[in-house]
């Protein structure tokens, strides 16, 4: 028969190795990489413009409109610091990245403009439906060309991964509260 002590002994050993099991499996979580968080990005947005094109009222426009941009900009930001620079290493021709840059830059004029608006403003709608076309081109050449270059290659996905999803809660926290004051 056991004793108290061998029974308590067992029982130690057993948490211990069910909470090693509960570490290691945490642990083996699979991590998602740059691609994959940027490809979700893409689709949360898409999903936005898709339920602005079906909106009837300027409230709800300006609420998908105000998601739509801080997406956005969050986005662009953590391409433009953690993705792109060292994906030119990687990637056939360094122009797939200028190109993508050059489409930021076009995209954050456009949203600029749309962020200084209200709903209710003539070409609201208009410039809204203009930067959607604008995203889906950009997104179809990221995820047809350029992210698939970058998955072929040597590329650390997943340390970029990490580095991007860390990025994106600090500026979510900088910008969100900044945009919720500024559009109104």
């Amino acid at each position: 028969m056991a004793t108290a002590a061998q029974s308590a002994g067992k029982k130690s050993a057993k948490s211990k190795a069910s909470t090693a099991k509960k570490t290691t499996t945490a642990r083996k979580t699979p991590q998602k990489d740059a691609v994959a968080l940027l490809k979700a990005d893409h689709r949360e947005v898409e999903g936005w413009f898709s339920q602005f094109e079906k909106a009837k009222s300027d409230a709800k426009k300006l609420e998908l409109v105000q998601k739509i941009l801080l997406a956005l900009k969050v986005h662009t930001q953590v391409e433009e610091e953690l993705f792109y620079p060292p994906s030119r290493e990687f990637v056939k021709d360094d122009e797939i990245v200028d190109e993508a840059v050059v489409e930021h830059d076009a995209a954050k004029k456009l949203m600029a403009e749309i962020e200084a608006m209200q709903p209710s403003d003539d070409m609201y709608d208009a410039k809204v439906k203009v930067l959607s076309e604008m995203i889906e081109h950009h997104v179809e050449e990221e995820e047809k060309e350029y992210f698939p270059q970058c998955q072929k290659s040597d590329m650390d996905l997943k340390a970029i991964g990490e580095q991007i999803m860390m990025r994106k809660k600090e500026l979510m926290t900088e910008l969100q509260p900044a945009q919720m004051n500024t559009v109104q």
